[in-house]
């Protein structure tokens, strides 16, 4: 039987160390600007091991604090009904590159995953304010969304192009917390499944998963305390700095 400290028995107190200390970096940034959590556990634990295994650690945490932002706002249903064929196609996305990708090389995801984290750095570090026409919403929703799913399941990182997609919808600032929440949850759902098939998430995988949700809720906290205490235009500023450095370095090392 599985229990919580199986994954972490073979890298030993190290390993343990950087989950703890991604998973607090990473929840810290998300309660300070309301996204990152996925992208920067993933891209630190990447660092030590292949993103198939940081997306299996990041399951639970996302699950839970993402469903944690969309529950607030009262626009839930107002926004899946406008939402829903972008959230369809992330799922469709993943699961359809995850079967293309299954038995083949994975000796580029690191590369991949630096690219994504580069591209997202640069876009969020852009004064470039996009906006997408409501008529052209019914197609490209789809389009971004499967797109989406098709990074995600090659990186575990699922902001591109989702969250620059939502962002130029011109919703007010609630409504894009929990719009972003969403899709964010629907992505953790796709990427579980999609990891659940190759084998990648079992039950060593969940336990571990699981372990993880503590540092990312204390991060989490401390992020929203130090909200009211930092300039948030700086915070972002640095935080897109330091992924795109990262991103540098995992394009150039894998």
């Amino acid at each position: 039987m599985n229990t919580i400290l199986d994954f972490y028995r073979d890298g030993g107190p190290t390993l343990i160390l950087l989950v703890v200390a991604s998973f607090l970096v990473a929840g810290t940034v998300k309660g300070v600007i309301g996204l990152g959590l996925p992208t920067v556990s993933i891209g630190l634990l990447s660092v030590a091991m292949v993103p198939a295994q940081a997306a299996a650690l990041l399951i639970i945490p996302s699950m839970v604090t993402n469903v944690w932002q969309l529950a607030i706002g009262g626009r839930f249903l107002y926004l899946l009904r406008r939402l829903w064929p972008m959230l369809a196609a992330v799922c469709v996305g993943t699961w359809a590159a995850g079967a293309w990708l299954a038995g083949r090389s994975t000796g580029w995801a690191g590369h991949a995953l630096g690219a994504a984290l580069v591209i997202y750095a640069l876009v969020g570090l852009s004064a470039v304010r996009l906006s997408v026409p409501l008529h052209m919403q019914g197609w490209l929703g789809p389009v971004v969304g499967a797109t989406t799913g098709v990074v995600t399941s090659a990186t575990g990182v699922f902001v591109i192009p989702a969250v620059p997609y939502l962002q130029a919808l011109g919703l007010e600032r609630n409504e894009l917390v929990q719009a972003m929440g969403l899709a964010f949850t629907a992505s953790t759902i796709a990427l579980a499944g999609d990891l659940m098939h190759s084998g990648d998430l079992g039950g060593r995988e969940a336990w571990a998963s699981l372990l993880a949700l503590v540092p990312a809720l204390l991060g989490m906290w401390f992020g929203q305390w130090l909200r009211q205490r930092v300039s948030a235009p700086t915070f972002r500023r640095v935080f897109f700095v330091g992924l795109g450095a990262l991103g540098v370095h995992l394009l150039v090392a894998g």
